[in-house]
């Protein structure tokens, strides 16, 4: 799995709270966190991020006010949320879509502010009817719900994106969540003997086995989703150091790196660990001969090897 921070999927969850608390000031914590499908103690950690989020200067008039009284929760919008917005075509379809994907959020209220703006907005950039958000194949999804619920055993066919293969994975399903745009299953993973996160879209095949599964493991590894990051970089994985056009800095950006040092050429050296030899091959295609691999040696001849390959699939 590439490095992606969890901090979006923390985030995604707790926006999609915010109508549904507007609309029911005053809700017990308790009762919030079996319509959401969290525990309480990962509510509580969510609505933390809730004050933070704003625009500059960041005073107490620009940010979200959450209060918390007695378990019971109700939230303040900062002031610039009763302005009317001016949006692009653009913007509007982008507000569309991520609005959609806060409704997929179990939980969500399909029938309240948020879906009765977004029917509006539908209309208003003439996209009614006409906009989807993919969030995972639905018919593994039901049963890949369904067996968490029931706490079934299950094997899948599993394509890692990392490792570029297609495996079978025999699998203790212990929650199914959606973060960064995509469905995801918390699971103990019977081949790796540990917690993994795998993408429900990535599952090509679903099997029962008829067998249960009764201690939750993935928890006892630490592999929770509500952790600090969803790959955590291990002693051994492969340091490597890139130097980076400015017009490529988002890789700074979008992935956890150790290391970033501007350099006075306007170029930026970041040094990231990596998990797998394919994520890093397509990383370096996607960067172009803009970007150089600085160190160690044997990852130099990566993009080019990797080049040579897609190449040659097509000669």
């Amino acid at each position: 799995m590439s490095p992606r921070p969890v901090a979006g999927a923390r985030l995604r969850h707790v926006l999609a709270l915010v109508p549904w608390i507007l609309t029911h000031p005053g809700e017990k914590l308790e009762a919030l966190a079996t319509r959401f499908e969290v525990p309480r103690a990962e509510l509580e950690r969510d609505l933390e991020l809730l004050p933070f989020c704003g625009l500059p200067p960041y005073t107490a008039d620009r940010l979200i006010d959450v209060l918390i009284v007695d378990d019971c929760v109700t939230i303040r919008l900062a002031e610039y949320f009763d302005r009317a917005l001016r949006l692009t075509p653009t913007e509007g379809l982008a507000l569309l879509a991520a609005g959609h994907a806060l409704l997929g959020v179990p939980g969500s209220d399909t029938s309240g502010p948020l879906a009765t703006a977004l029917e509006k907005l539908e209309a208003v950039v003439g996209a009614r009817g006409g906009l989807a958000v993919d969030v995972g194949e639905k018919q593994h999804l039901a049963e890949l719900q369904r067996a968490s619920n029931a706490r079934d055993v299950v094997e899948i066919d599993y394509y890692s994106y990392a490792r570029d293969e297609m495996n079978t994975r025999r699998i203790d399903p212990h929650r199914v969540f959606h973060a960064f745009g995509a469905w995801y299953v918390e699971a103990w993973c019977h081949q790796a003997q540990a917690g993994r996160l795998f993408r429900v879209d990535r599952i090509r095949a679903f099997r029962q086995t008829q067998e249960h599964f009764v201690h939750d493991r993935a928890h006892d590894d630490g592999a929770s989703e509500s952790a600090s990051v969803v790959y955590r970089p291990g002693e051994d994985d492969l340091r490597v150091t890139i130097e980076l056009p400015p017009e490529a800095t988002w890789v700074a950006e979008s992935h956890p790196v150790e290391k970033a040092e501007e350099l006075p050429t306007g170029r930026l050296r970041v040094t990231m660990a990596i998990s797998e030899r394919a994520w890093l091959e397509r990383l370096l295609l996607r960067l172009g001969a803009t970007a150089q691999v600085v160190a160690p040696d044997e990852a130099r001849e990566l993009a080019p090897d990797a080049a040579r390959r897609l190449l040659q699939r097509y000669a």
